[in-house]
């Protein structure tokens, strides 16, 4: 299992040298994997969350890859329906051409509502218009030369290199629980990007709903690689009271242990808990990953250490 870093790309903390500090010290601490998240439009649905400064990842997740040599570089998650595909397949491959292969394309349909208007997108067929334009994401990426028909996007005769480093394709994480989400995932294959759900609701409803989906379509069950939350606390919290991910070092580590054990192979933790100025205090959250790189990420069976 790998374990990885979500780097926080907006609030007061967000600028160039945080995110390069953040990177670097991860690849040096062992973590596998830095990734970040995506709006376009900073609308006051968006500010209440996630407020300017607000970095694009896919420039910002480029410029690392120039800094950095082992770590992965991903998206959680990229919103689908906000940017021309033929775009995003030239942007992403390039990125895993400068990168040599590190990057995780980690998806999603989106929300606010405000967002989607100012970007002039139909908000009720954001679902559909994922699946089109990941569609033709993939045909670009693994046809040097790509035509593709569909609702949303259509084209003919598109060169497509450079192409991405990775065979057949960067791998494609789909957040999101819902069925049209998990049937998402199951299509595209890469790996299902859960975030902050409960590992009981993993273990008795979402992987077997996953499972379900998978053979019913008569295809591959994908990774499973979700995002935690990740708070290290003195006394122990009521497992009634926490997400997994939260309280002490011991119950991160049965935390860890058990999503081991349901398969996942990667695991994201994310320190934002919604307080916007503890984002400006990067010592704090690094005090948490090195205790967790020290004591606990060794019993992965790839450890960090």
């Amino acid at each position: 299992m790998r374990v990885g870093i979500n780097l926080l790309n907006f609030g007061p903390g967000a600028n160039p040298e945080s995110f390069a500090d953040w990177a670097l010290r991860a690849e040096a601490t062992g973590y596998h994997m830095v990734m970040i998240s995506d709006h376009v439009a900073i609308t006051p649905d968006v500010a209440s969350r996630y407020p300017a400064p607000f970095y694009d990842p896919l420039t910002t997740l480029a410029w690392l890859a120039g800094m950095t040599k082992t770590i992965e570089l991903g998206t959680t998650v990229l919103v689908v329906p906000y940017r021309n595909p033929l775009l995003v397949a030239r942007m992403t491959a390039n990125l895993d051409r400068f990168s040599g292969g590190r990057f995780i394309f980690g998806v999603g349909v989106g929300g606010p509502p405000l967002e989607f208007a100012a970007l002039g997108q139909p908000r009720h067929e954001r679902g559909a218009m994922a699946d089109d334009y990941l569609a033709a994401i993939v045909e670009l990426w693994t046809h040097e030369r790509a035509s593709y028909d569909g609702r949303y996007v259509s084209f003919a005769d598109v060169q497509s290199a450079p192409m991405p480093v990775q065979s057949p394709h960067p791998p494609i994480w789909v957040g999101g629980s819902s069925d049209a989400a998990l049937r998402r995932a199951v299509r595209f294959g890469g790996g299902w990007h859960p975030i902050s759900v409960p590992v009981n609701w993993l273990r008795d409803t979402g992987l077997p709903r996953l499972r379900q989906i998978a053979d019913d379509a008569g295809l591959p069950m994908p990774d499973l690689c979700p995002r935690i939350r990740f708070r290290l606390t003195e006394s122990p919290l009521a497992d009634a009271d926490r997400l997994v991910g939260e309280g002490t070092m011991d119950q991160v580590r049965d935390d860890l242990i058990e999503l081991q054990s349901l398969g996942a192979t990667y695991v994201l933790l994310d320190t934002y808990a919604g307080d916007l100025e503890a984002t400006a205090d990067h010592e704090a959250a690094w005090r948490m990953f090195t205790a967790l790189a020290d004591q606990v990420l060794d019993l992965t069976r790839e450890s960090v250490r």
